[in-house]
């Protein structure tokens, strides 16, 4: 299957903006820190998702991004595809020319299994797993993670020469 790190990230971010959503818009600069995706990525795939009207951004002091719909309106497949990705299990990619210019001995097989993928993430809402308790477990520990100081911006003050303190 040919899901990139594209489609995996976009899931993922979009489902941190959704676990955060009751503080208000959530900043790409916090998703990035919990879940370790680089700032500048997030912003090449906001702009695919807010171009497919699946978020929407608010300038601004205490501006982020937001959901357009209730996660229970949002299908995983949809956020895959907002951003190009392509679930195909295809040797071909789909153009049937995968065995000397023809079609492969299992290329229906393949062609169907990709199919299958696509409904079973067509169905799957963000609702679905936010309501997943072991994936709130993952968005809790994250969480944690950052309020104890991991990602935390700590201000240096320099200590004077000859001071006695650590």
């Amino acid at each position: 299957m040919k899901l990139t790190s594209k489609g995996r990230y976009a899931v993922t971010a979009i489902l941190d903006l959704a676990f955060h959503l009751k503080e208000g818009p959530v900043s790409l600069a916090h998703i990035s820190k919990r879940q370790d995706i680089s700032l500048s990525y997030l912003e090449q795939l906001f702009t695919r998702l807010r171009k497919h009207k699946l978020v929407r951004s608010t300038r601004g002091p205490g501006g982020g991004y937001s959901l357009t719909r209730s996660a229970d309106r949002i299908a995983v497949a949809e956020v895959i595809a907002a951003v190009d990705e392509v679930v195909d299990s295809t040797r071909c990619s789909g153009a049937i020319n995968c065995h000397d210019g023809q079609q492969c001995l299992t290329h229906e097989l393949w062609n169907d299994l990709s199919q299958q993928i696509l409904g079973f993430l067509g169905e799957i809402t963000l609702q679905d797993l936010l309501d997943d308790e072991a994936i709130r477990s993952v968005a809790e520990r994250q969480d944690e993670r950052g309020s104890q100081g991991k990602f935390q911006t700590v201000a240096l003050v320099p200590t004077p020469i000859g001071s006695d303190t650590c």
